[in-house]
């Protein structure tokens, strides 16, 4: 029971984190600071994408949940509502060019305001 526990926690972390790389330039016209933390978590998400590899969160993910005997992604909340966002279903590497310039654009779009906000 504790690794499929710590298999959700490790889910909810990498769903947060996803939103980290796509949204969190945004927070940076509140918290300056944030920019220092903000732009290699982009960098890195924009990687991944790119180079096809797999987050080692997954990868965590995945072995607590084999761990846990409970195969791999089977019912509940997390499961239902979290786990397609976090691996939606056709991810191609066609698709993943579209995550990594998606991510690239927004994050571009949120440093140009801040840029603004800054001069």
């Amino acid at each position: 029971m504790p690794y499929k526990f710590f298999a959700d926690v490790v889910l909810l972390i990498h769903f947060t984190f996803i939103l980290f790389v796509v949204f969190g330039g945004f927070t940076v016209l509140k918290w300056r600071r944030i920019l220092y933390y903000h732009i290699p978590v982009a960098l890195w998400g924009a990687a991944i994408e790119v180079g096809g590899w797999v987050c080692p969160l997954t990868t965590l993910e995945i072995e607590l949940r084999v761990r846990a005997g409970s195969g791999f992604y089977t019912g509940g909340f997390i499961d239902y509502y979290l786990i397609p966002i976090v691996y939606p279903p056709g991810l191609t590497r066609q698709v993943q060019y579209y995550l990594a310039a998606g991510v690239i654009i927004i994050n571009a779009a949120a440093y140009y305001l801040v840029w603004k906000k800054l001069r």
